[in-house]
């Protein structure tokens, strides 16, 4: 019998590209997150991820409350201010991956799961809750938080895994997903925008863009610009 994992997806390359890891050795439990972003298509991406990678189960959480929260802190919550073409500290959603890797450990836990993973890899260094340091510090605190059942058997522990900790690269998450999946690689998400096609300029347009370059493996993703 194989173990269970949560896996976050938000349609985007890196959260399907990271399922071809654990296809193999995991049952695989997708969770996605409204938190009120701009980018639409997100939502319609990860449910074709879902079907490529054939989850056992997959949950739509709506957390869109939290867009009144974020207020005008970051421009991903806030379509009045322009998307950037590359890095500004405007594009980290504060502590977004903290939240979404609470609420999917705590699927996790009433699973009995043995893992929950999101997309984090190497070039995300400046994301705070991408870095290795953050993943494994939740992931003792949300240990501790289940410490009793833990003990009792009740529980699983819960490994908290990215791409990030085993030290893969964009690129490298890529060409495992191609390998795997071919073409479906396409079918999923990148653009920061609200439109219906990636727009080709944002930031994450851009770093997709470079990702596909650095695996030497042709883009058939269609760009406004």
């Amino acid at each position: 019998m194989k173990k269970k994992a949560v896996v976050i997806l938000s349609g985007g390359l890196d959260s399907l590209c990271l399922g071809a890891y654990f296809g193999t050795k995991y049952d695989l439990y997708g969770i996605t997150f409204s938190y009120g972003q701009r980018a639409s298509q997100e939502m319609r991406a990860a449910r074709a991820v879902g079907k490529i990678l054939k989850l056992k189960e997959h949950k739509f959480v709506e957390i869109g409350f939290m867009k009144s929260l974020y207020g005008k802190s970051n421009v991903l919550t806030n379509a009045d201010r322009k998307l950037p073409e590359k890095f500004e500290y405007s594009i980290v959603v504060p502590i977004r991956n903290a939240i979404f890797v609470t609420i999917a450990s705590a699927w996790a836990f009433s699973l009995n799961a043995s893992l929950v993973a999101y997309g984090a890899h190497t070039g995300d260094s400046r994301y705070p809750d991408c870095r290795p340091s953050f993943s494994k510090k939740i992931e003792s605190a949300l240990n501790q938080g289940e410490v009793d059942g833990i003990r009792l058997g009740i529980r699983n522990k819960i490994e908290v895994w990215t791409p990030y900790i085993a030290g893969l690269s964009k690129s490298t998450l890529i060409r495992a997903g191609y390998e795997k999946f071919g073409d479906g690689i396409f079918r999923t998400w990148s653009c920061y925008s609200d439109k219906k096609t990636h727009c080709g300029r944002c930031e994450s347009c851009n770093n997709r863009k470079r990702a596909f370059s650095e695996a030497k493996i042709k883009d058939k993703t269609r760009y406004l610009f």
